[in-house]
């Protein structure tokens, strides 16, 4: 079963039960606001956000402001829904929005043309339901590395350490959104369908991201000067 969904390109991957703020300062994507405000009070207030695979956020334009061509995105072929919580209007017309992510979809077909705005016909991925001995076993195991890890990255990890989650899928998303992955390595945990698959990935993940801390940790050079510049998103 497919439907169609308005569709934000960004930077970043979104895992459900994650909070996503964003600024809306593009035309079209206060378009795509505008029209979430617009449906009735009892209708999903949803757009899908998918990684960038290539291409930009922002859109390049000319003096008259409107895109130019070669403005457009290549997008990754799974996201997450964004439900819109909270909107504030700025004097200038944008939006400052705070969504939570909700349900995962495979794009199966991209409209560039229909809207301001991306939209995609999508198709909506399993999620697990019920007991899973393994993933509960592994939820343990995760917790454990990742507190380690935690504390190789944060002096002041105690407060999240107290605040994972003991249900596997809820900690396998907030780990997966929380370690300081690549864009690429988030958007394979999140194209997994399986709690307890998923969760051993980010075991891998966690223990090959600690390997590297420590052997980092032992290089006499400021971790600043080894970070890697910030990206305009």
């Amino acid at each position: 079963m497919t439907a169609r969904l308005p569709v934000f390109p960004l930077g970043t991957v979104l895992f459900p039960g994650l909070v996503l703020p964003l600024h809306i300062f593009e035309e079209r994507y206060r378009a795509l606001v505008r029209h979430l405000l617009s449906l009735p009070e009892d209708a999903p207030r949803e757009f899908g956000v998918v990684a960038i695979r290539a291409g930009w956020e922002v859109a390049p334009t000319g003096p008259d402001g409107q895109p130019l061509p070669g403005g457009d995105v290549t997008l990754h072929e799974v996201g997450c829904t964004a439900e819109l919580r909270q909107v504030t209007e700025r004097p200038d017309g944008g939006f400052d929005i705070v969504t939570v992510g909700k349900r995962r979809f495979r794009v199966a077909d991209v409209d560039r043309d229909a809207e301001p705005y991306l939209t995609a016909d999508v198709e909506w991925l399993p999620e697990p339901g019920g007991p899973d001995e393994v993933a509960d076993l592994l939820a343990a195991r995760v917790i454990s590395v990742f507190r380690q890890y935690l504390g190789l990255i944060r002096a002041d990890d105690e407060g999240l350490s107290e605040q994972l989650p003991e249900d596997p899928t809820v900690l396998s998303h907030l780990v997966a959104a929380t370690a300081v992955l690549t864009v690429a390595d988030r958007q394979r945990l999140l194209a997994i369908d399986d709690t307890a698959a998923r969760l051993r990935a980010e075991l891998r993940l966690l223990n090959r991201e600690a390997a590297l801390l420590r052997q980092v940790r032992a290089v006499p050079v400021p971790l600043a000067e080894l970070a890697s510049p910030p990206t305009p998103n």
